[in-house]
């Protein structure tokens, strides 16, 4: 038979105060750490708020003074309507311009319009005048021609061309006119009276 051992009590007593001892430094250890971050956290804790101003007023934006923006807004609209009021002053410069150089015109084109009817009336006068002097120049040369002797006569018109001795023929008293034409050529006779007679034929009849 085995005789069992018995343990002495000593032995127990020294197991159980080490294992005590372990856990008290465990316990121990793990209040210094709770403390420690504890108080890490406590420090941070108070020291966030003043960081947190910090950057509060740097990212703050500025605040302005009251009635400042009016201010602002109003300077750009009085520059604003300078600004549109010298380009409409512009342009109403350049439509007085305008005006004033087309009245320019329209008065000259008036002088130059009453110089040419005033011109064209001269002119009208003068062919008048020049109309009526040639006609009385026709009515002396064929008075002159009337008086002369026929046989003279039929010398100066056989020296003309047909329609020029025509012409004064005709204006002629027939008797006269008869007599030139009998002292003329045949060849002339003959083309001055188809050319008398082409005139009588295409006079209007009363």
């Amino acid at each position: 038979m085995k005789l069992k051992r018995k343990a002495k009590p000593g032995l127990k007593r020294n197991g159980r105060g080490t294992v005590m001892i372990i856990a008290a430094l465990l316990s121990a250890s793990a209040i210094l750490r709770l403390g420690s971050e504890a108080g890490s956290a406590v420090a941070e804790a108070v020291s966030a708020p003043a960081h947190a101003e910090e950057e509060e007023v740097l990212v703050e934006p500025p605040v302005d003074e009251p009635g400042q923006m009016d201010r602002v807004e109003m300077g750009r609209l009085l520059s604003a309507l300078r600004e549109r009021e010298a380009r409409i002053a512009q342009r109403e410069e350049k439509i007085a311009m305008r005006s004033k150089a087309l009245s320019v015109a329209d008065s000259e084109i008036a002088k130059r319009m009453a110089a040419l009817a005033q011109m064209e009336e001269n002119l009208r006068r003068t062919l008048a005048l020049a109309d009526g002097a040639a006609e009385k120049d026709l009515s002396r040369l064929t008075t002159v021609y009337e008086n002369m002797k026929p046989k003279d006569a039929a010398v100066l018109f056989e020296a003309m061309e047909p329609d020029f001795a025509a012409g004064f023929l005709g204006r002629m008293r027939p008797d006269a006119a008869a007599s030139v034409l009998a002292g003329l050529s045949p060849e002339a006779a003959y083309s001055i009276s188809v050319i008398l007679a082409g005139r009588n034929a295409t006079a209007p009849k009363s």
